[in-house]
């Protein structure tokens, strides 16, 4: 009788860690949806993934959940959340005008990097 031999998986045994997509918004930018099913709203940036290259846009995406109780002091029942969609399905307000605009990288005087709107020229301040 043959023994037996184990062979190698074919996964890496190291798990590398995922990629950080640079995005073009940040979380409390003010965003309009361009594609999808959500077409047309616009909303507030709850949260942002940028290892998945999604975020999380108030009232757009809003999904319901079914939860059960953990323990009997918890209430059970059906919750609604905005579920998180691509980045590159938002774009970013026009501080001006109010539409949506490409965004541009320039270095400030005092060395900092801010983000200017492509349609008007504008600077976008980041909310903290």
């Amino acid at each position: 009788m043959k023994p037996l031999v184990f062979r190698k998986s074919r996964r890496s045994r190291t798990q590398s860690e995922p990629e950080r997509h640079k995005l073009h918004v940040a979380k409390g930018d003010t965003v309009r949806v361009i594609s999808g099913e959500h077409r047309g709203k616009e909303g507030k940036i709850l949260r942002v993934e940028p290892k998945k290259f999604r975020v999380v846009v108030e009232g757009v995406n809003v999904v319901k959940k079914h939860k059960r109780a953990a323990t009997a002091n918890e209430e059970s029942g059906i919750i609604e959340f905005p579920a998180p969609i691509a980045a590159s399905n938002v774009m970013l307000l026009d501080p001006k005008s109010g539409e949506p605009t490409r965004v541009r990288r320039r270095l400030d005087k005092d060395g900092t990097v801010e983000r200017v709107a492509v349609k008007s020229g504008q600077p976008i301040t980041r909310v903290r």
